[in-house]
């Protein structure tokens, strides 16, 4: 950190954010400075899923075009330092919201309303970025996207297997027969949520920052919206729903599943018909991506006791997930 920061000048502390799930993030301070490192999580398994190279090449080109993602200043790939690769990007101070509001906030319904509007709005704006003109279009394989997803994540979920969950089967199978035509392809976050966001301290509903780079890539946008609704639990869910919510989604203002689909489809001009095949198999990725935390605990490979009850949260997204293939229901 000396050698690439020669002007900071101080001891070097470390603290770890502790609310990640998956990669590793740390605040260094050098001096006055401040600078946030990210590197893959211990004992995982899935090394695809943890690729910091692939992360930092993906914001180093897309800051500039759109500036809610990290600003990176560098990487490396010397495994003697840390014992995996790892990335150094500024920090981005601001709010994030998580399943319970920060004391003192002044939530108000009108306030609710707006950010779930620039919630919807922010994730349209990315999908609306030229990728190619960004540098980036070589970041996935838009062709068959959305089947090589299904069928990808339905084998993660039996690599990843620990116990029998009784709702695998027959969602696989509807996913797998439930196919929507090919969709228009955009550059897409794929893990966007309240707690993935940062908010400005003096406009909460402003989101100056967007976290959490390492599953973006080219594919279908109305995937990225899926995932972001699979996580939005709202005051009419049922009850086992609303203990794995991930924000205050569920406060008055706040836009239902509904809402911010027809918000999406307002700004965009897209074709949501399909939202429920969407919403499904997002509530069955973010289950399948909870299975695979939940296997390196279950292994001895991590001692996080946060991890412990995964399980029943994949049980409960699983559920979810057969409920709106059956229902019909975002």
């Amino acid at each position: 950190m000396r050698f690439h920061f020669p002007d900071a000048a101080g001891r070097l502390e470390i603290a770890q954010f502790p609310s990640g799930h998956s990669n590793l993030t740390y605040l260094l301070r050098l001096g006055d400075r401040e600078l946030v490192l990210r590197r893959p999580p211990f004992g995982t398994k899935v090394k695809s899923a943890h690729d910091m190279n692939r992360e930092y090449r993906v914001l180093a080109k897309l800051h500039a075009a759109y500036p809610a993602a990290p600003e990176v200043l560098l990487y490396c790939d010397d495994i003697s330092i840390l014992g995996s690769p790892f990335y150094v990007m500024k920090p981005i101070h601001g709010i994030i919201l998580r399943r319970s509001l920060p004391a003192g906030l002044d939530f108000t319904a009108d306030v609710a309303r707006r950010l779930s509007e620039s919630f919807v709005d922010n994730l349209a704006r990315l999908h609306g970025l030229d990728y190619s003109a960004i540098g980036l279009a070589d970041l996935g394989k838009p062709h068959g996207y959305l089947e090589r997803q299904v069928r990808g994540w339905i084998e993660r979920y039996h690599g990843s297997k620990t116990h029998d969950l009784p709702e695998v089967e027959p969602i696989s199978s509807w996913l797998i027969g439930n196919l929507p035509p090919a969709n228009e392809v955009a550059l897409i976050h794929n893990d966007y949520k309240f707690d993935n966001v940062v908010l400005d301290p003096g406009v909460i509903t402003k989101i100056v920052g967007v976290l959490d780079w390492e599953m973006c890539t080219i594919g279908d946008p109305l995937s990225d919206l899926g995932t972001a609704l699979a996580y939005w639990v709202g005051p009419e869910d049922a009850e086992e729903l609303q203990k794995i919510r991930w924000g205050p989604t569920n406060c008055p203002g706040s836009l239902s599943r509904a809402q911010l689909v027809e918000r999406y489809a307002r700004v965009t001009g897209r074709d949501v018909s399909s939202m429920v095949f969407y919403v499904a198999f997002a509530r069955f990725k973010v289950a399948v991506i909870v299975q695979q935390i939940y296997y390196r605990y279950h292994h001895g490979l991590t001692k996080d006791q946060r991890f412990a009850v995964l399980l029943e949260v994949a049980k409960i997204l699983l559920r979810a997930s057969l409920h709106s293939a059956e229902s019909g229901a975002i």
